[in-house]
């Protein structure tokens, strides 16, 4: 009886022993977790785009000095873009002409909180309608801002 009582003990031992090793193991894990979580949130919010903003110039700051959505034929149009949050993209500004009718592109790297600007110009002179322009942000869609060309613009 006493070998028997002796082969409980060990037993008894050998599981509990295990079921501390298994609880260790698990806190382990979780904790593990938790600082991969708190790695991102450190990281802060991604990279956004916050606003557009038309033109006929722009400061120093590269901001749009008076918005307008209306343009004469010999205006340079410009964009100003802001973005926010933190990491890098590549920003892309498509315009169109009334049928969809590409006018331009161009693109740029941008990198954190940040005004980036794009311009268009003709020469010879806008044809008279309705244009738009279309911001990407690493090629997805996430602004889109129309203007008309008026002979009075």
């Amino acid at each position: 009886m006493r070998a028997a009582s002796r082969w409980t003990g060990a037993l008894l031992a050998v599981v509990l022993s295990t079921s501390l090793w298994a609880m260790a193991c698990q806190r382990e894990e979780a904790t593990d977790t938790a600082d991969d979580t708190d790695i991102v949130e450190d990281a802060g919010p991604a990279l956004d785009v916050t606003d557009v903003a038309l033109g006929r110039s722009i400061g120093a700051d590269k901001r749009v000095v008076e918005e307008v959505g209306d343009f004469a034929p010999t205006d340079t149009i410009y964009a100003s873009v802001e973005t926010s949050g933190t990491g890098s993209g590549t920003l892309s500004a498509r315009w169109t002409f009334e049928d969809g009718q590409v006018v331009d592109e161009g693109s740029q790297s941008v990198s954190g909180a940040s005004v980036t600007e794009f311009h268009v110009s003709n020469p010879a002179g806008w044809p008279v309608g309705h244009y738009e322009v279309v911001v990407s942000l690493d090629g997805d869609e996430v602004d889109r801002a129309g203007f008309d060309v008026t002979v009075g613009g």
